[in-house]
């Protein structure tokens, strides 16, 4: 689990370097697991950038006509400007989809199955973690390790928020 972590943590820093590190702002609209290369260490690097887009740091928001990403990832205002505009945010709900699917050990999204809450890991963690329960998640064979994924489970349900604005910086 600390490994996860530690790749998790990872993933975090090179998003941050993306939004804010940059001269000029990235947005990636693709962040989910099989865009995350480890190298020989399990040092993560975000990878496939053909759906970024590049932007001015002084610019808080992205225009798009069009959506982009991968189903279980993207963000709800790329589908619906009703929801919020599209800007670095959705990046952070991608990360955040994509630390509980990790966590998880599953798809955050069955698309054979039906629509009901049970397919949609996000929904089927919240109530364990608000009720202080146990996670009954496989590998999980310390405290420690326990410990570990309801912080990682926090921080991905914290960064899925429908509003982006409610959405932490990825620092």
């Amino acid at each position: 689990m600390e490994k996860l972590y530690e790749i998790v943590v990872g993933v975090s820093r090179g998003l941050e370097y993306l939004h804010r590190g940059c001269n000029t702002r990235i947005v990636h609209f693709d962040i989910k697991p099989h865009n995350i290369l480890l190298d020989e260490n399990f040092c993560p690097k975000i990878s496939d950038f053909g759906l970024a887009k590049l932007c001015s740091k002084k610019e808080s928001y992205v225009s798009m006509f069009d959506a982009r990403g991968t189903a279980g990832y993207i963000a709800p205002e790329v589908f619906s400007r009703i929801i919020g505009v599209v800007w670095h945010k959705s990046d952070v709900y991608s990360f955040g989809m994509m630390v509980l699917e990790i966590v998880g050990g599953r798809k955050n999204i069955n698309g054979l199955g039906d629509r009901t809450s049970e397919i949609f890991f996000p929904h089927w963690i919240h109530t364990p973690i608000e009720l202080k329960e146990d996670l009954e998640l496989h590998g999980i064979t310390s405290e420690t390790d326990a410990e570990m994924t309801k912080k990682m489970i926090i921080v991905g349900l914290w960064r899925i928020q429908t509003n982006p604005l409610g959405r932490p910086p990825m620092s």
